[in-house]
């Protein structure tokens, strides 16, 4: 199996104000590709400091960036929300886990027993012989 190198995602920076603002990452960013969420270019992938520079420049990108700003109480509020479904499925799991756990325990008991029900069925009386 190949491990397939994936390209990182942008974050834009917040400000003193917490407003999200638009940062340039370092060179070093770019050596997997970076992908911009705005969707300007949905699949595509930024692999050099000016591509990403003019980019970072489209109209859709300043829209996307002032959507986030204006909708930035919404996405704590849905990150809140998010991280709780991830703890109650991570209590799902356990539980889930747990279940398969005991039944792997049962099965290896019945399967225990059967054997040593086969085996007393296999003796021979050998006084009888």
């Amino acid at each position: 199996m190949d491990l397939a190198i994936e390209p990182d995602i942008y974050e834009p920076n917040i400000n003193e104000k917490g407003d999200y603002i638009d940062n340039i990452p370092y060179s070093s960013k770019f050596q997997n590709g970076l992908r911009c969420p705005c969707g300007t270019r949905k699949e595509h992938v930024f692999d050099s400091r000016p591509s990403f520079t003019s980019h970072i420049k489209t109209k859709t990108h300043h829209k996307w960036l002032q959507e986030l700003n204006t909708n930035k109480l919404n996405h704590y509020t849905e990150n809140i929300k998010l991280k709780e479904l991830i703890n109650s499925q991570k209590l799902i799991i356990a539980k889930l886990q747990k279940d398969i756990d005991e039944s792997n325990q049962l099965i290896a008991h019945l399967t225990k027993k059967i054997a040593i029900k086969e085996n007393a069925n296999l003796e021979i009386d050998l006084i009888s012989f």
